[in-house]
């Protein structure tokens, strides 16, 4: 029987990806709706090919038929008999969806970061209660998750995820401060979307990855590690108490997490071909430069303080900051400087609701764009 399927972010990278995969495996999947933030365009050509139930713009504009909004993404969420949703929204944004899909037991597979880093807690909680399964789709994740399929966590030593290192890996620190967002953009192993390519850039990525990992694995901050490993070909590893040490490996290719989540637990079709270690040759790994890599430090810091509404206030602040560093507002070097001003500005209680989290999101957001009107008018 084909499985249900709602895709959130359909027009993004990680959604045009899974509707790649879907394209090969037609009879495993009944495509519910797909929903998008603007890209209207491209959602009615994905419509026009994949002939969802229905589709959804939560952005202004909206095409005949369409559902409107947050609220229409909700109702859908709500109505339909789904399996599974893909969460592949970015930012903030996909705070709300990912939380209405648990609290409904459908399982999510997520590729938004952000909705774990800051509701992980709560979220999760409520995945258990509601026997919802949350399947992890970045890639670092999704090898981790595969990795502990069958291990017991008691034998578990430490999570190591990997890091590409970004667009500035080879780039001297006293060189990023001229570096603009057309050279951040150039990603030396992935395609993805602009804003997860600018984070891989200054390794807030990575910074939010290791939260996240925290949440979803249910691990301490002190059993949580990171390489820089340029290849991308170990894409995480976990060790073991014994000395052993399990990897996922597989080409820089979003398409094999995304069908992976997608068919969990089987596997399926996702047009990747199987790696041939023989043609890679040398793999590396290294430690990252905290000193060049300032929004990993922060991330750091963030992490060990173990506070969900830190968390938030970073994820916040970094949203705002790279969006201005996007649009020439601000330079490269800036932004982890807005990042922790917004860290040492704003002092929140834990949040104890969605709702909370909400608030706690938006206070930042305002208390960013006073920091930016202050640096700009600098």
């Amino acid at each position: 029987m084909a499985k249900k399927i709602g895709i959130i972010g359909s027009t993004g990278s990680i959604g045009t990806q899974a509707l790649d995969v879907i394209r090969q495996n037609r009879d495993d999947y009944h495509i519910s709706f797909l929903s998008c933030n603007n890209n209207v365009k491209l959602l009615k050509e994905q419509a026009e090919e994949f002939s969802p139930d229905h589709i959804c713009a939560t952005g202004s504009e909206l095409p005949d038929g369409a559902l409107k909004g947050l609220e229409g993404l909700k109702k859908l969420i709500r109505n339909e008999d789904l399996d599974i949703v893909l969460l592949a929204a970015v930012g903030a944004a996909g705070i709300v969806p990912a939380y209405e899909v648990v609290s409904r037991g459908i399982d999510l597979a997520l590729a938004n970061k952000e909705s774990i880093v800051a509701s992980g807690r709560l979220l999760l909680d409520k995945a258990k209660e509601t026997g919802s399964r949350v399947i992890p789709v970045d890639s670092e994740h999704s090898a981790i998750f595969q990795c502990l399929q069958g291990q017991k966590k008691e034998h578990l030593e430490k999570i190591i995820l990997t890091a590409s290192g970004g667009a500035f890996r080879n780039t001297p620190v006293d060189a990023l401060k001229l570096m603009e967002p057309d050279d951040a953009l150039k990603h030396p192993n992935w395609v993805m979307g602009s804003k997860v390519t600018i984070d891989s850039a200054t390794m807030m990525n990575k910074g939010l990855e290791l939260i996240e990992a925290r949440f979803l694995f249910d691990v301490e901050p002190s059993m949580l590690g990171l390489v820089i490993h340029p290849e991308s070909i170990v894409h995480s590893y976990i060790t073991f108490k014994d000395g052993s040490m399990l990897a996922q490996m597989g080409d820089p290719d979003m398409r094999t997490p995304i069908s992976y989540s997608m068919a969990y637990p089987e596997r399926i079709v996702s047009g990747v071909k199987p790696l041939d270690l023989s043609s890679v040759g040398v793999l590396n790994f290294y430690k990252p430069d905290l000193e060049k890599y300032t929004c990993l430090k922060l991330a750091y810091e963030v992490l060990k303080k173990d506070r969900n509404a830190p968390m938030i206030v970073m994820n916040a602040a970094n949203e705002i900051a790279v969006s201005a560093f996007m649009n020439k507002t601000i330079a490269y070097l800036q932004i982890s400087e807005i990042i922790e001003k917004a860290l040492n500005k704003c002092d929140f209680n834990e949040p104890q609701s969605v709702q909370s989290v909400i608030e706690i999101d938006t206070k930042t957001r305002y208390v960013v764009q006073e920091i930016l009107k202050r640096e700009v008018n600098k």
